[in-house]
C-alpha cells in the first residue's frame, strides 16, 4: 500500500466537511465599503434639510505691490451669494471704474474703496466695502476674502493650473509689471491650460479691450478655478495656499458649511457682469449703476 504522509488521520474521513457561508464575509466587505458612501448621503441629506443660510461674499483682488500688504486698490470687485437651500449660486462682478455711494465719502470710484478704509485705520478696508455694498445696493454683504496677485497664482497653481477657451485673440502692449513697468503679453484663439501666472495676465489684461470685458474674462478664470477644485485631490494645496495668502473674516467651520452648497449649485451657476447698459452717465465720464434696472435682478439672487 502506498504511503502519504499528508494526508490526515483515518477517523477524520468520516465526519462530514463543512463550507463556510460566503454570505456574512460578504455582506462585511459591503458594509465596510458602503458605510462612507451612507454617511455621505446622509450628510448631505442632513444639509438639504437643515441647509445654512443664504450667505453673500465680497471677492477683493487687490493690486498690492511689494510691501503695500492691503493699502492699495481693488483689481477685482465680485459679489458672491451661495444659497444652500436651493442649491444656488450667483456671481455679480462690477467693473473697477463703476462709481457707487460709499457712507461719508459720497460717490467713489469702487476700486478705492478698500483703500479708503485702509487710510482710516489698518484692515479697515472691508468694513468700508460692505457698508458701500449695503448703502448702494442693499445687499447685505457676510463675509469678505481679499486675495493678491501672488496669492491668486499660488491658488491656480495649487490646482495644476486651469484650462481657459479664449474666444479670440488678445494682444496687450502695455501689461504692468511689478516694478512699474510694462511688458507685452499675447493670448491666440483657442482652448488652452494656464498655470497662475498664465491665469493672472489673462484675468488682468485690459488695454487690447476694456473693463467691461475684463470683469468678463476673470468670470471666466473664476469658473474654471471652482470647477477644478471640486476634485478632493487639491483640497490639501488649496488650502495651503489659502492659509499663505488670503484675508478673510470667515472661519474654516464657515467655509465647510459652505463649499457643498457652492461646489454643488456651481454648475447651474448665475451670473452677471455690470455692463455698459447697466449704467447711467457713461458718456459723460461719471458711469453709475443704473439701480432701478438692476434691482429686480440683484433682488432675486442676493435676497
Amino acid at each position: 500500500m502506498a504511503y502519504y504522509p499528508n494526508l490526515p488521520p483515518k477517523q477524520f474521513y468520516g465526519r462530514p466537511v463543512r463550507r463556510r457561508k460566503r454570505f456574512p464575509c460578504f455582506m462585511g466587505c459591503l458594509l465596510i465599503l458602503g458605510t462612507p458612501f451612507l454617511c455621505v448621503v446622509l450628510c448631505l441629506g442632513s444639509y438639504l434639510v437643515f441647509p445654512p443660510k443664504s450667505t453673500n461674499i465680497a471677492i477683493l483682488g487687490v493690486d498690492a505691490r511689494p510691501g503695500e500688504r492691503y493699502l492699495t486698490r481693488t483689481d477685482t470687485f465680485m459679489l458672491l451669494n451661495v444659497k444652500p437651500s436651493r442649491l444656488r449660486v450667483s456671481l455679480f462682478s462690477i467693473p473697477r471704474d463703476v462709481y457707487i455711494d460709499v457712507p461719508y465719502y459720497g460717490e467713489q470710484r469702487i476700486n478705492t474703496i478698500n483703500v479708503l478704509g485702509e487710510q482710516e485705520a489698518e484692515g479697515n478696508g472691508p468694513a468700508l466695502v460692505k457698508a458701500s455694498v449695503q448703502q448702494s445696493f442693499d445687499i447685505n454683504v457676510d463675509y469678505y476674502v481679499r486675495l493678491d496677485f501672488n496669492g491668486f497664482v499660488e491658488l491656480v497653481d495649487a490646482v495644476g493650473g486651469i484650462d481657459i477657451d479664449v474666444p479670440h485673440d488678445i494682444i496687450d502692449y502695455d501689461y504692468p509689471t511689478t516694478d512699474g513697468g510694462t511688458t507685452t503679453i499675447e493670448f491666440q484663439e483657442g482652448k488652452q491650460h494656464m498655470n497662475g501666472e498664465r491665469a493672472l495676465q489673462y484675468a488682468r489684461t485690459r488695454h487690447a479691450d476694456d473693463d467691461y470685458h475684463r470683469a468678463e474674462r476673470q468670470q471666466i478664470v473664476v469658473d474654471a478655478l471652482v470647477r477644478k477644485l471640486s476634485n478632493p485631490v487639491y483640497w490639501p494645496a488649496v488650502l495651503q495656499a489659502l492659509q499663505n495668502n488670503m484675508d478673510t473674516d470667515m472661519s474654516t467651520w464657515d467655509m465647510i458649511r459652505l463649499a457643498p452648497g457652492l461646489l454643488l449649485g456651481w454648475p447651474n451657476s448665475s451670473s452677471r457682469v455690470m455692463d455698459r447698459e447697466d449704467l447711467l452717465g457713461r458718456d459723460a465720464g461719471y458711469a453709475i449703476p443704473n439701480y432701478d434696472k438692476m434691482r429686480p435682478w440683484i433682488q432675486s439672487h442676493f435676497h
